[in-house]
C-alpha cells in the first residue's frame, strides 16, 4: 500500500487498521461474531431472531463459518469473537492469538458421540480393542474416545485412528471401511440416520464437563469495548431463558432446528444432548476446581491432551483464557447466588 500511496501512508494504515483489527473499529461498527454448526452455538440465532441484541442496545454481526475456519478467522483478527471449545481455543492461542471467555455457552451433554456400526460385534466400549475408529484427529472427539478408553482401562494403543474431517464421519461410517466414529451432531446424527442399525457406545453423557462450548473475545475487542461485551452477555441469556421457559421453547427450537436445516421434530430430540447452562448454573462452572464440574479443571485435561498430541509444544497458561467477570456482575445484578 505504502508503495502505491505513499503520499497517503499514515492515513491509509490508519484507515486499513479500523477495518481489520478486532476492536479498532469505529464504535458505530457492530461486533463481528463467529459461530458455527452445532446446538450450543444456534441459540445465538434465537438471540438475533428474537431482537435480544437490539434489546440490550448491542449491535452484533453474526457470522456463521465452518468450525476450522471460524478458528482461522479469527486467528487472523477477521473477527471480535468466535464460538470454540474450551480446548481448542488453546490451539489459537498457542498460535498467537489468545482470545478471552467471557460466555460458558453449554457443555457437551451426549451430542459428542462414538457411534458404532452394526454387525461388528460391537455391543460395549471394550468391544472396540483392535477396531478402526474414524475421528478427526486433535480435536474434541479425539478426546471424548481418550476419555473413553481410560474410563474403560484400555489405551489409545488399543484402537486404530483414521483421520477424516469431521463432516466426513457420516460417509466413512456408511463405507463401511472403519468399525466406529467419533463425531458431534449434526454430523453424528446423520450417521445415526444414514447407518440403520448404528448406534452410540460412548457419549460426553458420559463425561460430562469434559468439552465446554465458550464465546471467545479478542484481547483488543475486550479492552476497546468492555460495556459492548456486557451487553452481548446480557443479550444471550436473555435467549438461553427463552429456550428453557416452556411457553416459548418450541419457537425457539423452530429458530435452531432452520440453521442447522432440519425439521424441528427432527431437531428437537438432540437438544437434550447439549446442556445449555442458565446464567445459576453457570455460576457453578466458574467456580475454580479440578474437576470436570469447573471450566478449570476441565480446561487443564484439554490442555494436557494438546500438549500430548503436540498440537502444541509448551502448557498453556489456563487462567489468561477465562474471565468470568462480566457473567458474575450480570448474575450479581439478578441476585444469584456465586456457585449455588
Amino acid at each position: 500500500m505504502a508503495s502505491m500511496i505513499r503520499s497517503l501512508a499514515c492515513i491509509a494504515l490508519t484507515f486499513v487498521s479500523s477495518l481489520l483489527v478486532p476492536g479498532a473499529a469505529r464504535a458505530d461498527e457492530p461486533l463481528k461474531l463467529g459461530y458455527s454448526d452445532w446446538p450450543g452455538w444456534h441459540l445465538w440465532d434465537v438471540a438475533k431472531e428474537k431482537g435480544f441484541f437490539d434489546k440490550a442496545g448491542v449491535k452484533v454481526e453474526l457470522v456463521w463459518m465452518d468450525y476450522m475456519a471460524s478458528m482461522e478467522a479469527f486467528s487472523a483478527g477477521k473477527l471480535d469473537a468466535n464460538s470454540m471449545t474450551n480446548g481448542d481455543a488453546m490451539v489459537t492461542g498457542a498460535g498467537g492469538k489468545k482470545g478471552t471467555c467471557i460466555i460458558i455457552n453449554d457443555y457437551s451433554d451426549g451430542n459428542d458421540m462414538i457411534v458404532v456400526a452394526p454387525g461388528k460385534g460391537i455391543e460395549k466400549f471394550t468391544d472396540l480393542r483392535g477396531k478402526k475408529i474414524a475421528l478427526e484427529l486433535n480435536i474434541v472427539d479425539h478426546l471424548l474416545l481418550l476419555k473413553g478408553l481410560e474410563m474403560n482401562g484400555m489405551k489409545e494403543s488399543d484402537v486404530t485412528i483414521v483421520n477424516v474431517s469431521t463432516p466426513e464421519t457420516p460417509q466413512t461410517l456408511a463405507s463401511g471401511d472403519v468399525d466406529a466414529i467419533g463425531s458431534y451432531y449434526p454430523f453424528s446424527g446423520q450417521a445415526l440416520k444414514q447407518v440403520p442399525g448404528s448406534k452410540t457406545i460412548f457419549t460426553s453423557k458420559d463425561a460430562p464437563g469434559l468439552i465446554y462450548d465458550c464465546l471467545y473475545v479478542s484481547k483488543e475487542s475486550l479492552a476497546a469495548k468492555p460495556e459492548e461485551w456486557k451487553k452481548v452477555t446480557a443479550a444471550w441469556y436473555m435467549a438461553v431463558d427463552y429456550l428453557k421457559d416452556p411457553a416459548t421453547k418450541a419457537d425457539a427450537i423452530k429458530i435452531m432446528a432452520a440453521r442447522c436445516g432440519v425439521p424441528p421434530e427432527e431437531y428437537a430430540p438432540f437438544l437434550d444432548g447439549t446442556r445449555h447452562l442458565t446464567l445459576t448454573e453457570v455460576t457453578k462452572s466458574w467456580q475454580k476446581g479440578e474437576g470436570l464440574n469447573s471450566i478449570y479443571g476441565s480446561t487443564k485435561v484439554a490442555d494436557a491432551f494438546n500438549l500430548k498430541h503436540k498440537v502444541y509444544e509448551s502448557p498453556q497458561e489456563i487462567e489468561l483464557y477465562l474471565d468470568p467477570t462480566i457473567t458474575m456482575e450480570l448474575a450479581k445484578s439478578k441476585g444469584i447466588a456465586m456457585g449455588k
